[in-house]
């Protein structure tokens, strides 16, 4: 199969094109806002004349919401499999993505690791069986993501009220901020190179329980997109998450 890749001289990008070219997968094209200043890549602002030039199976995405939704919209119009990893969308982007899964597989991702997937199953049935206790919720990232807190902080809280039932979601504390019941905490650092931490705290009944999940390298986002890229290449129409895939892989 041939994969295009967007934000090619980003982060994730990056790593995504190492790792496909480590699977012998081909690079159908690699586009980037600056392609001259990152070499020789493909200018994005090409992005539907490359979908149309180099026929990928799919497209991997790490961007930024309003780009990932052009890129959507784009691969819905050629027919093109989309996966993004692209975390921070508004409820109209996450329409718009939507949409576009009317006319071609889509699969949107907050966190492509299959550790993630173990620790969303873990969190939901502790948080179920201790519904007495309190949670906190903790993610770490490098200091130049953009979004908080993460996309995968986010998938933690919604399984926590998927156990619990809606509760209420208190970022930080600052001042007087007793507890109240049923609450949530979310805390967001961001320092240094950190590929990305997620901690869940349960405590109650004098017993603390901690769940999880260090990532080393973001190789491990980069390989669990591409299996996704294949996966998708291979389903109809349609909006995705990856555990799909990583219950199917």
């Amino acid at each position: 199969m041939s994969v295009g890749v967007t934000g090619a001289d980003g982060r994730m990008g990056r790593v995504v094109r190492e790792v496909l070219d480590s699977r012998g997968v081909e690079v159908a094209f690699a586009a980037a806002r600056n392609p001259g200043a990152a070499g020789a890549l493909d200018d994005e602002a090409e992005f539907a004349a490359l979908l149309d030039l180099r026929e990928p199976d799919a497209v991997v995405d790490f961007t930024a919401p309003e780009a990932t939704v052009r890129y959507a919209g784009a691969c819905a119009d050629a027919g093109v499999p989309l996966v993004t990893g692209t975390t921070g969308f508004d409820e109209g982007e996450r329409a718009a993505l939507r949409a576009a899964g009317d006319s071609t597989p889509v699969l949107v991702g907050a966190n492509f690791s299959r550790g993630i997937q173990a620790l969303l199953s873990a969190v939901e049935a502790a948080a179920g069986a201790l519904p007495e206790y309190d949670v906190e919720v903790t993610e770490t990232h490098h200091n130049g993501k953009v979004d908080a807190p993460s996309g995968t902080a986010g998938l933690l809280l919604d399984r926590i009220e998927d156990a619990r039932g809606e509760g209420e979601r208190v970022h930080g504390r600052e001042g007087d901020q007793p507890r109240r019941e049923g609450e949530v905490g979310v805390h967001a650092r961001r320092a240094g190179d950190v590929t990305g931490e997620h901690e869940v705290l349960i405590a109650g009944n004098s017993e603390v329980l901690e769940l999880t999940h260090r990532a080393g390298d973001r190789r491990v986002f980069a390989e669990g997109a591409v299996d996704a890229a294949a996966w998708l290449a291979a389903q109809p129409a349609g909006y995705y998450e990856f555990s799909e895939v990583a219950a199917d892989v």
